[in-house]
């Protein structure tokens, strides 16, 4: 990457993290804490921690489709207005409505699409890759980091005191948009990282895509779900005060990262990651059925839990790398969207559902039906294909107005290591799905139509 590109991707990271943060703080405590609102039951504490997700869902593609007409960064600033308008309603609150109705509006600031459509105009076609990722690792880093913070800042500052320090988060996110993020001076219609609509079709029909979202919407409704459960065990069976639950966070959490690593390099290096992932959830199943017995010592509860995030942290690391080499190619994009559609929807359903099932059953009545859903998960994945190992290969091509489409769709799927091409109509593009053990790009100048360092 170029110093323009470096700081592009590092701003960028930075507000989507923050954002994060702002939606997940509130997660571990409160549980804990909203009980002193007025009118609250567990069914509707449950409702504010999942209310984002529904509004998250709705406006993704709407902000995106926006960002095209007004610009991206535009509806950046609207989208975070919107979160901290939310925040402050929800900071300025006492009952438990006006705090649903700010975690909904917090969620409509849904500027994810956005955020990955400007990295899309800031980048080029080779580093964006690379760049996704760094913004996928700060969605990884500020949920760990929501864990510690949640505890620390509400016993400093209390529920309303939380939610105006993400407020604040917002305010700073825009600074630096503002200030450091470029402005780009056209927006890039790339069909391989932005949402299709004429391949939505293809997606949603793609069985091995539909059981990778299926699984990052199991996983979120477990996550949302146990978080009514997971913080009451501490506090009110283990006797643990609110104020020290950030450092039996961080060191799960810490720990646990660690001990996923190995797991994950098995996976991609000896191509077992249809094994790795099925193992995951696996533990993931046992890990949540042993929160029955959690509340027999810390000591038990911490290994739980470590066992919990060990198998989400892997699944949400791998989820996202097994969508983007099913996806079929130039529709990463549209796969990506639906993927996190999905993720969002996982949340809303498991606080509303949670909460319900707190409030009735207490527990169990939570743990029992979430080890269901994990079943149900695993029987997914234990009858899917073996996941692919390809990559996308973007080509530029020179101009092939004069010759036969079908021709070079049906040369480029003939190159070694080449598992499917997109060669799209009006442009000097074609998307290829590769093999990389298989497929060697400097092969390609051997075809006239290509142009050199064309990827």
């Amino acid at each position: 990457m170029n110093a323009l590109e470096k700081r592009s991707v590092a701003a960028l990271a930075s507000v989507y993290a923050m954002r994060m943060l702002g939606l997940f703080m509130v997660m571990p405590v409160f549980v804990l804490l909203g009980d002193e609102l007025e009118s609250a039951t567990p069914a509707l504490i449950g409702l504010a921690i999942g209310a984002y997700g529904l509004s998250q869902a709705l406006l993704q593609v709407p902000f995106g489709l926006l960002s095209d007409r007004v610009g991206r960064k535009r509806m950046i600033y609207i989208g975070l207005v919107l979160f901290a308008a939310g925040s402050l309603l929800a900071a300025v609150s006492d009952s438990i409505y006006g705090v649903i109705a700010g975690r909904v509006l917090q969620g409509s600031g849904a500027i994810a699409s956005v955020l990955m459509a400007l990295l899309s105009d800031l980048t080029r076609e080779e580093q964006r890759t690379k760049a996704m990722a760094t913004v996928g690792m700060s969605i990884g880093v500020s949920f760990s980091v929501s864990l510690v913070l949640g505890p620390l800042l509400a016993a400093s500052f209390g529920l309303s005191g939380l939610f105006l320090v993400t407020a604040v988060l917002a305010l700073v996110a825009l600074l630096i948009v503002n200030r450091v993020v470029p402005t780009p001076h056209q927006h890039q219609a790339n069909a391989d990282t932005r949402p299709v609509k004429a391949m939505l079709s293809q997606v949603l029909s793609d069985r091995r895509l539909l059981r990778l979202d299926f699984g990052i919407f199991a996983l979120h409704l477990v996550l949302t779900a146990l978080f009514l459960v997971v913080p009451l065990v501490l506090k009110d069976q283990l006797g643990l005060a609110t104020q020290s639950h950030w450092w039996f966070y961080l060191t799960v959490m810490v720990t646990s990262f660690f001990a996923m690593v190995p797991f994950i390099i098995i996976g991609e290096k000896k191509r077992k990651m249809k094994q790795v992932l099925s193992g995951a959830i696996l533990l993931l199943t046992v890990a949540t059925a042993g929160l029955e017995v959690a509340a027999t010592g810390l000591g038990v509860a911490w290994g739980v839990l470590f066992l919990f995030f060990m198998a989400f942290n892997l699944l949400e690391a791998s989820l996202p790398s097994l969508i983007s080499k099913e996806a079929p190619a130039a529709s990463k994009g549209t796969a990506m969207g639906v993927y996190s559609t999905s993720q969002f929807l996982g949340a809303f359903v498991g606080g509303a559902i949670g909460g319900l099932l707190l409030q009735q059953g207490g527990v169990s009545g939570v743990v029992w039906p979430m080890v269901a859903v994990l079943l149900c998960w695993l029987a997914l994945a234990l009858t899917m294909p073996s996941p692919s190992y390809t990559s996308s290969f973007v080509v530029k091509l020179r101009d092939i107005s004069g010759r036969d489409a079908d021709a070079v769709d049906a040369a480029l799927r003939g190159h070694p290591g080449v598992r499917d091409v997109v060669v799209l109509e009006g442009t000097d593009t074609a998307y290829l799905k590769v093999d990389r053990e298989q497929f060697e790009e400097e092969s390609l100048a051997v075809y006239d139509f290509v142009r050199q360092g064309s990827s």
